[in-house]
């Protein structure tokens, strides 16, 4: 964009502290940081895991707790506009994932989500019983797609093939006995990113229906889906969307699938009309048929606070800053961790294959990271050996990604990290 060229380069044969503070003085989403509740100490780089709580946000909860369910009490699910909170809120998320009004609904966790829409797609696709899916997907998919099997396999489950980038591929799996391809677009160890439209073109020659996780790339990419092409997508909101812990997850079909998928909850919340209580199933119109039951209102009600913000928010200039604060971790770790402990980025470096975060590889790695969480550098580790960096350009600066290579070279220097008390793990890491 034309604004790149007038900010502080990273390509300086020397980076300092000063460069990441000119940047930071000429960065147009600066502002966003105020509206953001940053504890005093903390550097937080684990946004791509639980984003950090909006400011306004509790006064909106606050306002839902004491006015629509104090004083509105069950006439808010229409005064308020409760029932309809699952497709009103889809319908905001919707500019966020190149969709339609019409095309987003609310759902319950991404795990039903994600089986909500995997069953909707293999059920398009009748004898075909195939599923293909990524080894390294983020195991709940995988586990839901094993229901899914079972499910759908008449008896006999559905054959599962996995790919990975160490091989097979997904040109060496395609053919016509498979159904559905369900991959994650950012892949929540390394970073590595998918490019939608490329892999939608592949899966739709060899005739089958994709359906993609975006759960570490909405809000953090710019994305596209009518675009691409694709068929389903599911998402959570609790990430890089700031919705809260427990915040709801979204379900994405395109509008050309809305009259015949069939979802695997029928729900009464998805019904025709739920309120004539009648004994059979009529599904809904449209996206809503994937609605299943009572959405949670006050997680639903964080997730509408946060969305306001998002409103204000240009894709493009969030997706430029997201590529120069990962480009100057990375550069940060060559030049001063590399050399000295071998430790390298996992994630790839070509722009276009990253999402919003860095992947270091290390031996003992959670040890290190509780290390780095002690001196207030926050990010977070995935088995079996990789200590992650989220990168959320509405509230990270780039002096935030200096003074937490500072806190991670310390760590390293001082060895610190092999006390006992580093190792001991919690239940979340």
């Amino acid at each position: 964009m034309s604004t790149t060229s007038t900010r502080p380069s990273l390509d300086r044969p020397a980076i300092d502290r000063a460069t990441c503070t000119a940047l930071d003085d000429a960065d147009p989403l600066a502002s966003m940081r105020d509206r953001f509740v940053l504890p005093d100490g903390v550097i937080y780089l684990d946004g791509n895991s639980l984003g950090v709580l909006p400011r306004h946000t509790a006064a909106h909860l606050q306002r839902v707790i004491t006015e629509e369910w104090g004083t509105g009490l069950i006439r808010s699910w229409n005064d308020a506009g409760w029932f309809a909170k699952p497709r009103t809120i889809g319908d905001r998320i919707a500019p966020l994932i190149g969709a339609d009004a019409g095309e987003v609904v609310l759902g319950d966790s991404t795990s039903a989500s994600l089986f909500q829409a995997a069953v909707a797609a293999v059920r398009l696709r009748p004898g075909r019983r195939v599923i293909v899916a990524e080894r390294g997907n983020f195991p709940t998919d995988l586990y839901m797609l094993e229901a899914v099997q079972e499910l759908l396999g008449g008896g006999t489950p559905l054959e599962r093939r996995l790919i990975s980038d160490d091989g097979p591929t997904l040109d060496d799996v395609l053919d016509d006995h498979v159904a559905v391809v369900v991959l994650t677009q950012v892949d929540y160890r390394t970073g590595r990113m998918h490019d939608i439209a490329e892999v939608t073109r592949k899966v739709h020659a060899a005739g089958a229906l994709v359906v993609w996780d975006l759960c570490h790339s909405v809000g953090a990419v710019p994305i596209d889906l009518n675009a691409a092409g694709a068929d389903f997508a599911v998402g959570c909101t609790y990430k890089y969307l700031n919705g809260g812990p427990g915040s709801p997850s979204f379900i994405w079909a395109a509008a050309r699938h809305h009259d015949t998928a069939r979802p695997a909850l029928t729900g009464w919340h998805g019904h025709a009309r739920p309120f004539d209580f009648t004994v059979d199933y009529a599904p809904a119109a449209g996206i809503e048929r994937f609605r299943v039951g009572t959405p949670q209102l006050l997680s639903v009600a964080g997730l509408e606070a946060s969305l306001d913000i998002w409103d204000d928010v240009d894709l493009e200039l969030l997706r430029e800053k997201s590529l120069r604060l990962t480009e100057l971790f990375m550069s940060l770790v060559d030049t001063r961790l590399t050399p000295r402990w071998g430790i390298e980025p996992v994630t790839p470096r070509e722009s276009a294959r990253r999402g919003s975060q860095v992947s270091l590889r290390h031996e003992d790695g959670y040890a290190v990271m509780q290390a780095l969480i002690e001196r207030g550098v926050i990010g977070d580790f995935r088995a079996p050996d990789l200590i992650r960096f989220g990168f959320t350009p509405l509230y990270t600066s780039y002096t935030d990604v200096w003074d937490a290579i500072d806190a991670l070279e310390e760590v390293l220097h001082s060895e610190i990290w092999r006390e006992p008390r580093f190792a001991r793990r919690g239940t979340v890491t």
